[in-house]
């Protein structure tokens, strides 16, 4: 049996060959003539196979009438229609829980090297200044307040990280948990009792800008923003107010609303640690995401249910 995929970002080179072994691919991302190819042969294409960062645009959905399944190589589906996707009888996949430990160590080590000034520290040491004078001094990690909005699987492994740097931990979540944190019913009231707050919630439309003005306030100019979850979920012209005003400490960020692109307006910014969503660049997690696309590809074509199915 022949399959023809639909492959619409660059993945792995080890999922790349594996897909490759199992259908045929068609490179979309690659593509000049994107809308040529989709009026040739959308009709053929019974696979996608996606990033969370990208999913799969609404017409690009409509234009593959033979659309069976698609595979997300990541956890986020929030750019996936669901609700179309139920209605035509599609199936989506992602790859939960094996990035979870990643993304939380990346979340700690935003947090160590915005408070203690690594990237810093490693310029100021290769620029030769550490010869006239001692750079100066950085903030204490542990003992902390930290909030954490989202206290899911990724919020939870967060919470357990930082419990070995005796932190005191708060959070808030749609509904209060059975941890021994403290609860915040509000954004807001979270952000107002914290020094650092940690996004780790899914990307939904109640979560979209949740982060605003309001709750960059709260939190305060000692305050520290550490984003791990989605771009969406933060204002991010009221982020760059504040980062600009001082009206906020400073912000880690590893994703962005539009990436690869980042607002440009914080390059120049001396309280602001960038990374390019480095949640789950990984060899071992990257491979264990690749091992479940494939796992759920074969379940599909072989009429079993899939490992890890979001519809």
């Amino acid at each position: 049996m022949t399959v023809d995929i639909l492959q619409l970002c660059p993945l792995t080179p080890f999922l790349e060959t594996e897909l490759a072994k199992r259908f045929t691919i068609h490179r979309l991302f690659e593509m000049e003539d994107k809308a040529g190819f989709l009026a040739a042969n959308g009709d053929s294409i019974r696979v996608a196979v996606t990033g969370g960062h990208l999913g799969i645009p609404a017409d690009l959905a409509a234009a593959l009438p033979k659309l069976e399944i698609v595979a997300i190589n990541g956890v986020g589906f929030d750019k996936v229609d669901l609700a179309e996707a139920k209605r035509r009888g599609i199936r989506v996949s992602n790859t939960p829980d094996v990035l979870t430990a990643d993304v939380a160590d990346l979340a700690l080590g935003l947090i160590l090297a915005f408070g203690r000034q690594l990237p810093r520290a490693d310029a100021y040491v290769r620029a030769g200044k550490w010869l006239s004078a001692d750079m100066g001094l950085s903030t204490r990690v542990a003992g902390r307040r930290y909030g954490i909005f989202g206290l899911g699987r990724i919020g939870m492994a967060i919470a357990r990280r930082l419990e070995g740097f005796d932190a005191r931990i708060s959070y808030s979540a749609r509904s209060k948990r059975d941890v021994p944190y403290d609860y915040h019913e509000t954004l807001v009231a979270l952000a107002a009792n914290c020094d650092v707050l940690i996004l780790a919630a899914a990307a939904t439309a109640e979560t979209r800008h949740v982060v605003n003005a309001e709750v960059l306030d709260a939190l305060g100019p000692y305050g520290t923003l550490v984003n791990v979850a989605r771009g969406s979920l933060v204002d991010e012209q009221a982020l760059v107010v504040a980062l600009r005003d001082r009206r906020i400490g400073g912000a880690a960020l590893d994703v962005f609303e539009d990436e690869p692109r980042v607002p440009e307006e914080l390059f120049g910014m001396d309280n602001v640690l960038l990374a390019p969503h480095l949640g789950s660049a990984t060899h071992e997690t990257r491979r264990a995401m690749a091992d479940l696309v494939l796992a759920n590809l074969d379940a599909h074509f072989a009429g079993m249910p899939l490992p890890t199915a979001v519809v």
